[in-house]
């Protein structure tokens, strides 16, 4: 006799070893003891939960010879033939290879002749998703008033596909991803029957990795035996699968918490040469930083060591829920980029060092910072009379305004809707007073763009180019001159490409042609100037008085 795999010849034969689908076999069990079975039904629910096991089972419970409690006896004539395959009363179709009107009509001409052996003529339609228009047409009629002697069993992954004329016609069936623990009990059962053995930290792996599907959690089962070693353990389920070692992950995610990007490549380089694929090892690591923020919100987590949990303990402790979101979210796109891309490794170690980037992390940490206090500030709500706060949007900016003559007092009774007109439009009344006004010389239009850009709250660009000049390197392009050099994070807010086009877009108007900018700094040693640092500056200079509130 042929080898049989394990999940073929494991497969339930009762409703009552059928695993994590009670709701389901309580009713179909209660509807065959009462003799209530409907004529048409519909199996939905993900890969491997027991859809055509279930409906094997319900063809064979109401032809049974011997039924008890809704259950098939399986050793009568009928439960033999349909366990063999001999009984054609009960017919299986896989409508992902028949899916055309002439399969489905040779079914509707079968169902007028009567069962040979059985009660019932049966037909379990597998992947029903998969039928033609023409061909769920063509069942409708059947479907919906089928002789007394016939039953349809339909099942599919994607109900949604199916017509809403074929699933009003049937009862429906939901079935749910197996649980972790259902799963596990399963497989004990299965081993202790073929002499396996399994450490429980092997059991919980299979388990994960299954994703709710009894079926793929005895397939993986299976591989892990198929070198003759009945004995499995975790670090051979992870060779197998081409999972990396939890300690090369914790390595890495730690070299990632504490920005070492030598730690991180070397253990990136230790995994990749030993085969793994890198899609595995991201989900592996993005996993992994998810568990680490469980384990900080909840003090809990599951199919770890007792040495592994300290581990994640560890680097729980030395960062923050806001970085480990952060990181969830990063890996994530770093996995959705390398998916499409032909240089994958170029990618992922890109990523890698992207991460480990502690500068970056903090610039963008500060630049979300200050952008809501921007937004604050253009909002037109931070008028107080109590705390003198005022925002910068509604200050009446003259084109004479400088900090020496700016007198906050001046202006708190400037009434809203007059502030709100005169507030000059950075793409209208702004060119009309740079044509008017200047000559196209650098020294005079330069200073009224930077006063505009605080005019019309952009506080970050304008704090950054503070004391800086303008002058003409040719009629296409205009140098922007850092005297006392550019700030490592004045470098990364104006090399941005949106603050790029917005200089070269009031250059280019003041101008009356189409203008390039380009950065001129001496100083090549940047200073470490924080963005609340330029805010304060921006503060002090202007005589507004407001708190950065963490």
């Amino acid at each position: 006799m042929g080898y049989t795999a394990l999940y073929r010849k494991f497969r339930p034969s009762t409703f009552s070893e059928m695993v994590g689908q009670e709701h389901i076999t309580k009713t179909l069990k209660n509807q065959i003891i009462a003799n209530r079975v409907g004529h048409a039904y519909l199996f939905n629910g993900g890969r491997g939960t027991g859809k055509t096991s279930s409906a094997k089972i319900l063809a064979r419970a109401i032809n049974c010879l011997n039924p008890k409690d809704g259950e098939p006896c399986n050793e009568c004539e009928i439960c033999k033939g349909v366990l063999s395959g001999s009984l054609t009363d009960v017919v299986e179709m896989d409508a992902a290879s028949n899916n055309s009107v002439e399969d489905i009509r040779s079914i509707r001409e079968e169902v007028n002749f009567l069962p040979t052996k059985a009660k019932y003529r049966v037909y379990i339609i597998d992947e029903v998703h998969m039928l033609s228009t023409g061909a769920f047409n063509a069942l409708l009629k059947t479907l919906e008033e089928p002789p007394e002697h016939v039953k349809f069993i339909l099942a599919t992954t994607e109900p949604q596909k199916l017509p809403a004329t074929i699933l009003s016609r049937c009862q429906r069936f939901d079935f749910k991803r197996i649980s972790n623990e259902d799963i596990i009990k399963r497989l004990k059962i299965v081993c202790e029957e073929s002499g396996i053995e399994v450490t429980d930290g092997a059991f919980n792996i299979i388990a994960t990795l299954s994703e709710g599907a009894m079926r793929d959690a005895l397939s993986i089962l299976e591989r892990c035996v198929q070198d003759g070693n009945n004995k499995i353990d975790e670090d051979k389920i992870k060779d197998l699968v081409g999972i990396p070692k939890i300690t090369f992950i914790n390595q890495i995610t730690q070299s990632i918490i504490k920005y070492d990007v030598e730690g991180a490549l070397k253990s990136t380089d230790n995994i990749l040469n030993e085969g793994k694929d890198i899609i595995t090892l991201l989900w592996e690591i993005i996993k992994y930083v998810k568990d680490i923020l469980v384990y900080k919100a909840s003090q809990k987590v599951d199919l770890y060591s007792e040495d592994e949990i300290k581990q994640i303990k560890e680097i729980a402790e030395n960062t923050t829920k806001e970085r480990l979101i952060d990181l969830v979210y990063k890996l994530s796109e770093l996995e959705n980029s390398i998916k499409w891309s032909t240089q994958k490794t170029i990618m992922f170690q890109a990523g890698i060092i992207n991460l480990c980037n502690e500068q970056a992390d903090k610039n963008q940490g500060l630049e979300e910072r200050v952008e809501k206090i921007e937004k604050y500030l253009k909002s037109g709500n931070g008028i107080n009379s109590q705390s003198n706060v005022i925002p910068v949007s509604n200050i009446q900016m003259q084109s004479s305004f400088s900090s020496a003559n700016y007198n906050p007092s001046a202006v708190s009774n400037i009434n809203n809707k007059d502030v709100n007109a005169n507030t000059p439009n950075i793409t209208q009344s702004t060119q009309k007073s740079y044509t008017k006004k200047f000559s196209n010389k650098s020294e005079e239009y330069w200073p009224q763009i930077i006063k505009d850009l605080k005019q019309n709250g952009k506080i970050v660009l304008y704090t950054n180019l503070i004391g800086t000049k303008a002058v003409e390197i040719n009629d296409m392009t205009v140098g922007i001159e850092f005297p006392n050099g550019m700030t490592s994070f004045g470098k990364t807010v104006l090399e941005k490409q949106e603050n790029i086009r917005e200089i070269s877009n009031l250059v280019s108007i003041a101008c009356g042609k189409e203008m390039q900018i380009k950065y001129l700094t001496n100083n090549t040693q940047q200073r470490q100037i924080t963005k609340e640092e330029s805010l304060q500056n921006f503060a002090k200079e202007s005589n507004i008085p407001f708190n950065i509130i963490e």
